[in-house]
């Protein structure tokens, strides 16, 4: 069975290509006069010989006849999408641009399909557009049908916008498109990473002992009993949010659970596991970038840091610069309550350690460190300096969570003289 087309111009089914329907509908319906179709009868064999040196040669019947069916689905391609399936708006369009034009349309339809990536991995993405060496798939697509191209470029779009979100993310964590487009990994484990590190309060992209930072961190929370706040940025743009979302729930019922077991390390979960491997992003710093790094760092940083780049260490010291007291990066329980008692008698600058940082941190990761700060700052006033706590069993509580804190070894027993 075949269908014409409807009173109002809607070509519902039938076995002709939509260029031939629209072209009739307009002879029937004075679209398209006489000088028009004669117009086209006239550009149609100069198309065909531009279509067939473009695809092989314009010398061989063969590929002369397969430029005429290439040159007629391109039109019906171009009409049909840009239309919606309308006859009349079809044939408009036929009437008021050239025969020669709407095949060119309709190749650069095609060609900006194949120009979309078609693959999630930034290794796989080429961004130089159309080129010679992509004819030959070309030339396949300028024979498919109108649903083909329709979800090719569903998937591809998809494909986009999957991308643009991994983009977004790590622009907001402070790393530049070229640098993911340098990147070994799947837009997908950066969109993840970047979800997780911002869950952990984090402003920058974390190479990987900072993302194991994250992690610990994010851990201690759940051990405290306090909510991982694994949610969707505020700010991001309403044609990512479900791209984001689908990614955060993914994240929710089949990582989280996983990230949060303290019983697995993380070098083992992400970077031994199989299902895990390759489904977070962390920045990869040569040598070279670590050294240049080194050369940055002052040399009061590093005394005082030992190196150390993780949060709990970062916290504790400066803690105890806010609190005057001598500067380590690990404390007993014991110094720990000391400190505590000192804070609720007023010795607690919290600007002192923002001061420090602004001084003697590495520039790029000022805010980074003083995001870290703040939040613990904030988070941790109440139970600090809340004297009714006479036993400091919340304050202790809150810098176990944040903070190196180990008990104190065993005092040695003296050795008995012997007589």
């Amino acid at each position: 069975m075949t269908m014409q087309e409807t009173s109002a111009g809607i070509a519902v089914y039938d076995h002709q290509p939509f260029f031939e329907k629209a072209l009739r509908y307009g002879l029937q319906n004075g679209l398209i006069d006489d000088a028009k179709l004669e117009s086209i009868r006239n550009d149609a064999p100069k198309g065909m010989v531009q279509i067939a040196r473009y695809f092989g040669t314009e010398f061989l019947r063969p590929e002369l006849e397969k430029s005429r069916e290439r040159m007629v689905n391109l039109i019906s391609l171009h009409l049909e999408q840009d239309c919606a399936g309308d006859l009349r708006q079809a044939a408009e369009l036929l009437r008021e641009n050239s025969f020669l034009s709407r095949s060119k349309a309709g190749s650069d339809m095609l060609k900006g399909l194949l120009s979309m990536p078609d693959n999630t991995h930034f290794s796989m993405i080429d961004s130089g557009g159309f080129r010679d060496e992509m004819i030959p798939v070309l030339a396949k697509w300028t024979l498919k049908t109108l649903p083909e191209y329709q979800q090719e470029l569903a998937k591809r779009e998809a494909i986009q916008t999957r991308l643009d979100a991994a983009f977004w993310l790590a622009q907001k964590l402070g790393v530049a498109r070229r640098e993911l487009l340098a990147a070994d990994t799947d837009s997908e484990a950066v969109i993840r990473t970047g979800l997780l590190s911002l869950a952990a309060g984090r402003s920058l992209m974390p190479n990987w002992p900072q993302f194991e930072t994250v992690v610990n961190l994010l851990r201690k929370r759940a051990e405290a009993g306090k909510p991982v706040d694994l949610v969707l940025p505020k700010d991001a743009p309403a044609h990512l949010r479900p791209v984001l979302q689908a990614t955060l729930e993914s994240m929710l019922e089949q990582d989280l659970p996983k990230v949060l077991d303290a019983s697995v390390k993380p070098r083992k979960l992400f970077i031994q596991s199989l299902n895990f491997m390759g489904r977070y992003f962390w920045l990869d710093e040569g040598v070279e970038d670590v050294s240049e790094l080194d050369r940055a760092i002052s040399d009061q940083w590093l005394k005082l840091t030992q190196r150390h780049t993780d949060d709990s260490s970062l916290i504790t010291l400066f803690l105890c610069i806010a609190t005057g007291v001598a500067r380590k990066t690990t404390l007993t329980e014991t110094a720990a309550a000391s400190l505590v008692r000192k804070i609720r008698k007023g010795s607690y600058q919290p600007q002192l350690a923002s001061d420090f940082i602004r001084e003697y941190a590495p520039h790029e990761n000022h805010n980074d460190y003083q995001t870290l700060w703040q939040n613990f700052v904030t988070e941790t006033e109440r139970d600090l300096k809340d004297e009714r706590d006479t036993r400091l069993v919340e304050a202790m509580a809150a810098l176990k969570l944040h903070c190196n804190l180990v008990k104190a070894a065993p005092k040695l027993a003296k050795a008995t003289k012997s007589t």
